[in-house]
């Protein structure tokens, strides 16, 4: 007799959900033809240079994730990284909030608000964030009359975990290597 998910270990469900919200990352419609291109990039692709990027400059993005999401090249990079690993919903949340922020009109601002909530804070979305409930909870509140800070507390959280965990493994990887040379 089938006792249903709840019966199923912690861990295997935490794994469900992460490759439920990867195959529906899949099936949306893609941003770009470059999607079409590799759907499973055995490594990243480089960004087009708009400038030469030296070695120094990428050198800094080691130790400050700040510096490199100011860096377009960097922020190219390290999104193209994260799209790589299947990982990239942190990073467009990031950039999302970043673009909500400049938002003026109130009308486009509750317009984007909504977006972004259904996209990556509410539950089972599509590319669900991993931010804690209270922080979900915090969030929620402040979009009942969004404001340009509606989302500030989730991402200075996702900031965070970025600088954690993903900006160790770009650092490591062989693409970020290639960079430094």
């Amino acid at each position: 007799m089938c006792k249903g998910l709840a019966a199923l270990p912690h861990t295997c469900l935490e794994r469900a959900k992460e490759i439920k919200t990867k195959l529906g990352t899949l099936l949306q419609k893609p941003d770009s033809a470059i999607d079409f291109i590799i759907p499973y990039p055995e490594k990243p692709e480089k960004p087009a240079k708009a400038q030469k990027l030296s070695p120094e400059e990428a050198l800094q993005w080691r130790d400050s994730l700040e510096k490199l999401l100011q860096n377009a090249y960097g922020l190219a990079s390290f999104r193209s990284f994260l799209r790589s690993e299947f990982s990239e919903e942190n990073i467009e949340f990031w950039i999302a909030c970043e673009d909500y922020k400049r938002t003026r009109s109130p009308a486009k601002m509750a317009e984007k608000a909504k977006k972004i909530y259904e996209e990556f804070i509410q539950i089972e979305a599509p590319k669900e964030v991993n931010i804690d409930h209270f922080t979900k909870g915090i969030t929620m509140k402040n979009l009942v009359e969004p404001s340009m800070s509606s989302f500030d507390v989730a991402q200075k959280r996702i900031f965070a975990l970025m600088e954690k965990d993903s900006l160790p493994r770009f650092v490591r990887s062989e693409f970020y290597q290639e960079l430094i040379k």
